[in-house]
């Protein structure tokens, strides 16, 4: 396939070979929250059979309720960066580009957890879901200290010879739940209407952006629905998302990445275009886009919770991300749960053999590792 979807592409310092990348997916397969030999390996099958980018699973920065699930990776400490650092040698040997997304769960986390059990969850109003109290909201101090721990992770990932970085902001995290005026109730300037929301993350960006320069790509992975709520909606019109875009732009986001539940939806009525689509043109910033693609049902589909094995999508949902492509509405693709089950997934679609793409089944995943 010499389609659009297998040209090259360049943003400053980062190049990919072609516009698919792999989406990050939470696996909780660290023990003790330090990238092992077998995380090492699943990267690089990735990378050696022609993913474009590889963004990481989620890999928590150094706040002490940043994490929320066991086993998930840790962006801190020695045993964690070294344990990256393999994982960066790996896919780069095999001429891959990788960026970490560094995460924190925000009002989502249990009191439960490692590293330390006393720990609560930390978010703007002391939220886990609307009407629903969890853990503690925050002040400024810990806001101040969240933001260093981000700042912090993107200065290691760029010693460690990363890409770039990608800030999780989407499903119902922590930047997200600033974002959310139903999990964001605060009065003062952390608060208010739907610009005076990204003022978290607009302070996180900018911070970020010094300390790593003009030349090391910032990715933000933002969504309209919630873990908590999957018809949320940040924005119910064009207008509404220029306006929570552009104080996300002049803080320093170079890649919006723009997390749908099928990319094929269009976000907005009287447009074709989706989620994706309008970021790049409210924003001429480039965009990911992002939704069940490779598979006939969509995203975490009710009827379904995936039990059962999900088939790749007919060729049409291909040709219309590469129609796409080719337009300049989009510029990059994520896949998720088709590279996670079938590492050679790109190159098989790139000799069009549809037919022996690995269905994904949540229950028997066989290249987890």
């Amino acid at each position: 396939m010499s389609s659009a979807l297998f040209q090259p592409w360049q943003l400053g310092s980062l190049s990919t070979e072609n516009r698919l990348v792999m989406a990050p997916m939470t696996r909780s397969f660290s023990p003790g929250h330090v990238p092992n030999a077998s995380n090492v390996a699943y990267y690089r099958r990735r990378a050696a059979n022609a993913v474009g980018l590889i963004i990481t699973e989620g890999t928590c920065v150094g706040h002490p309720g940043a994490n929320g699930y066991p086993n998930v990776p840790f962006f801190h400490g020695e045993k964690a960066l070294a344990g990256w650092q393999q994982v960066v040698e790996a896919v780069h040997a095999e001429g891959g580009k990788i960026i970490p997304q560094l995460w924190h769960v925000g009002g989502v986390r249990k009191d439960c957890l490692q590293p330390d059990e006393s720990v609560p969850a930390y978010s703007p109003s002391g939220l886990l879901s609307p009407n629903r109290p969890n853990g503690v909201a925050m002040t400024h101090q810990d806001i101040e200290q969240v933001i260093e721990a981000f700042v912090d992770s993107a200065r290691q990932a760029q010693i460690l010879g990363f890409d770039g970085v990608e800030i999780h902001g989407a499903h119902g995290y922590l930047l997200d739940q600033f974002f959310w005026h139903k999990t964001n109730l605060r009065t003062d300037h952390y608060g208010g209407d739907l610009v005076g929301r990204t003022r978290f993350a607009v302070e996180l960006i900018a911070a970020m952006r010094h300390a790593v320069g003009a030349d090391f790509p910032i990715v933000l992975r933002f969504s309209q629905w919630k873990l908590q709520d999957y018809h949320a909606r940040l924005a119910t019109n064009p207008a509404e998302l220029e306006r929570f875009l552009a104080p996300l732009v002049d803080a320093g986001v170079d890649v919006f990445h723009c997390s749908t539940r099928r990319f094929w939806e269009p976000e907005f009525e009287g447009s074709a275009l989706n989620l994706a689509g309008w970021t790049k043109r409210l924003t001429g910033k480039p965009t990911i886009t992002v939704g069940s693609v490779g598979l006939a049902g969509g995203f975490v589909d009710e009827e379904q919770r995936g039990m059962a094995a999900q088939s790749n999508a007919d060729a049409s949902h291909f040709a219309l991300l590469e129609q796409w492509l080719a337009d300049g509405h989009i510029d990059l693709v994520a896949v998720g749960r088709s590279l996670l089950q079938d590492p050679a997934w790109v190159l098989k679609l790139q000799a069009r053999q549809y037919d022996t793409m690995q269905p994904y089944a949540a229950a028997a995943l066989k290249s987890l590792f």
